[in-house]
């Protein structure tokens, strides 16, 4: 299923890599960037959410929120967090219901595994509404940053 613009965003509580629950209606009244991403420690996932890393003080400053969200463990994405300084929550969707809902999941990824996180970005507005939908099919490519940072402003 893919998600067009103006649609509602399906709404989801997922834990964070600190061990707390993360809803998306927490942030009703706020921009959400969200970045899906197939797996923690892997070269172009690192490059994905480094980028956002390093662009956190812009979406910052716009109130936006950045959430990155992986069927890795929580256990996995705190470490991953820890090691590379991300400064905003890491979602586990270990049941892989939440990449579904967003049309973000691949049937079979790379080495056999099957139900990993597609990259894909999407920017949510204050009233929980997609204004932006980006999933790439090939997971060595990178989502446009510079879009979503003009659907953010």
């Amino acid at each position: 299923m893919s998600l067009t613009i103006g649609q509602p965003a399906p709404q989801f509580t997922l834990f964070s890599s600190d061990k707390k629950e993360v809803s998306l209606a927490d942030f009703k009244g706020r921009k959400v960037v969200v970045h899906f991403f197939p797996l923690a420690f892997t070269g172009v996932c690192t490059t994905q959410l480094c980028t956002m890393r390093d662009s956190f003080g812009y979406y910052d400053g716009l109130g936006a929120t950045i959430l990155g969200i992986s069927v890795d463990s929580l256990f996995s994405l705190d470490k991953f967090k820890e090691e590379n300084n991300y400064q905003f929550d890491l979602l586990s969707d270990f049941n892989k219901e939440v990449s579904a809902a967003y049309g973000a999941l691949y049937a079979d990824f790379a080495f056999g595994m099957k139900g990993v996180s597609k990259r894909a970005a999407f920017v949510i507005d204050e009233e929980q509404n997609i204004i932006y939908a980006e999933v790439l099919e090939n997971a060595g490519d990178l989502p446009d940053f510079a879009a979503i940072a003009e659907k953010v402003k």
